[in-house]
């Protein structure tokens, strides 16, 4: 009796004004909380030890991917390889050997003065010039570098941007900052004016004990990435509190002070006020590490040359302080979501239905560490990046995150409307037409936004190839990268929901007689 009302009642939920795919709604029902919280209690288990990159729990999961796609009939979608599901690399780990930073009267630590964030090499003791560069902007309404010669050099920057005597910011005359004075423009800055690195300030000490407290046992941690990156020109990043800048320095906190106060009010760079030489030795000894994408593949008719790419990432953080990070939310939510829409469409194809593109089913590793699996693929491609219609990118969709705690029934939909108008208008079609309940959010959908979620997982390599995206995400909470990130806060009835969208969406493209067009060139593209 359970399961006839049950079925009433999602044909009265599907039903809305559009026209429906009775078989899609029919495979999309295959997708239940259920099942989603089977394979989720498994792989967000503590006998996956957190399923860092490389190590054992990683391993366990890239097999228990494999066995429930060969009892799903998917066939591995690497071509000539002895295991035609894994797509086998690897990775260089970096780990901390002896780091400090010398001046004349002090010896500065590692993750207590200063923390070591970007690519410095200095395996011996090194003597560098560094030299105060403002708050390290280059805009027409302001500059710290019409006279200043970095090149060769490390620069000393303030984060943030100054603020006028209204208090207003300097650049953009508002409230809120301009996007040049994210770090992240602060570093392209200081790349491109020849500088070798960057030290950038905290305003306050505070500010840095605080990232400090939080952060430490994560940047203590080895780091993963490719052995070719390293030839590549990459600076060398420093974060540090003001008063550890002025030791570098050679200065009392006072005056660095009121040089940032002279800037704030006068609107005046103090770039080159100070300079002076220090000695940096960053020793990091290397090994190499193996590690697996997962590929799953399933031909279509008569558009088979066509592909359609779904993905998550199934690696997580491992174990920190001793402690197992599970990453039920981050990523076993879209892990197993993207298991659930494979085995959809499995059964699908074995009624009658198969897809007319062919669709790839991907769970990247190492995406915890950089987007280093994705990046290896579109570097690396099994089926040609320019056959593929869209990315379709699951990351965390199992929780609610405050802005939405009244109604749980939503998701973010980041990358939309960034390269195709079709795919954004397919997209809303599709959520009006079978989950009308579920309210698409674009508060992220901003490249310009000072989380830049947009950057931060594994379809942006996808993206920078000019292939339309949608990621899919819930947001962030308390949990985010915490041991608390357990299978028992995960929400379920939305996860079935927001799954079960994502599969219909997938189900209109595989099966359209268009794929979606790209009208809006990424001027970040790789094309």
């Amino acid at each position: 009796m359970k399961k006839l009302i049950y079925t009433f009642l999602l044909v009265g939920f599907y039903s809305v004004a559009f026209a429906q795919d009775k078989d899609l709604i029919k495979y999309a029902e295959t997708i239940t909380k259920d099942d989603l919280k089977k394979h989720l209690s498994i792989l967000a288990s503590d006998e996956y030890e957190g399923r860092e990159t490389g190590k054992k729990g990683q391993k366990m999961a890239a097999k228990y991917l494999q066995k429930q796609l060969e009892e799903f009939g998917i066939v591995g979608g690497v071509k000539q390889a002895e295991n035609p599901y894994l797509q086998t690399f690897n990775l260089i780990e970096k780990s901390w050997a002896d780091v400090y930073l010398k001046t004349k009267t002090e010896h500065l630590k590692h993750l207590e003065d200063f923390i070591v964030y970007g690519k410095f090499d200095y395996p011996e003791e090194t003597e560098v010039e560094i030299i105060f560069a403002g708050y390290g902007l280059d805009t027409k309404e302001y500059s710290d570098y019409k006279a200043l010669d970095v090149k060769d050099k490390i620069v000393v920057v303030m984060r943030g941007e100054p603020k006028n005597k209204k208090g207003k910011y300097l650049i953009s005359g508002t409230d809120e900052p301009n996007k040049t004075a994210n770090l992240s423009y602060k570093y392209m800055t200081a790349m491109e004016k020849g500088a070798k690195g960057m030290i950038a300030v905290y305003p306050s000490n505070a500010d840095y004990q605080q990232t400090l407290n939080t952060q430490r046992k994560y940047l203590a941690a080895p780091a993963l990435g490719f052995a070719e990156k390293a030839k590549k020109h990459e600076l060398g990043v420093i974060l540090t509190s003001p008063t550890s800048a002025c030791k570098m320095l050679g200065i009392a906190d006072k005056k660095l002070f009121k040089a940032i106060k002279k800037i704030n009010k006068k609107g005046e760079s103090q770039a080159g006020l100070f300079s002076a030489k220090i000695k940096l030795k960053v020793n990091r000894p290397t090994k190499t590490v193996s590690t697996e994408n997962i590929l799953a593949f399933m031909e279509g008719t008569d558009k088979k040359d066509e592909i359609l790419v779904i993905t998550a990432h199934y690696d997580h953080i491992g174990i920190i302080d001793g402690e197992i990070n599970n990453g039920a939310d981050d990523d076993g939510s879209g892990t197993v979501s993207v298991l659930e829409i494979a085995q959809a469409f499995a059964k699908a194809k074995a009624d009658g239905k198969a897809p007319r593109r062919s669709i790839l089913f991907m769970w990247f590793t190492g995406e915890e560490k950089g987007l280093l699996g994705s990046e290896y693929y579109a570097n690396n491609p099994i089926y040609p990046m320019e056959k593929v219609i869209t990315n379709l990118n699951i990351d965390m969709v199992g929780r609610v995150d405050e802005d939405h705690q009244e109604n749980p029934n939503y998701i973010y939909i980041i990358g939309s409307t960034m390269l195709s108008t079709d795919l954004h208008k397919l997209s809303e079609k599709t959520a009006k037409t079978y989950l009308p309940e579920i309210q698409l959010d674009y508060k992220y959908n901003d490249k310009n936004d000072p989380n830049r979620f947009y950057y931060r997982s594994d379809h942006y390599n996808f993206a920078k190839n000019n292939i339309p995206v949608i990621f899919y995400f819930n947001g962030t909470h308390p949990d985010y990268h915490q041991p608390g990130d357990d299978v028992e806060k995960i929400h379920f009835d939305k996860m079935e929901k927001v799954a079960r969208l994502i599969f219909a969406t997938a189900w209109e493209l595989a099966n359209g007689d268009k794929a979606p067009v790209v009208d809006k060139a990424d001027e970040n593209s790789d094309k």
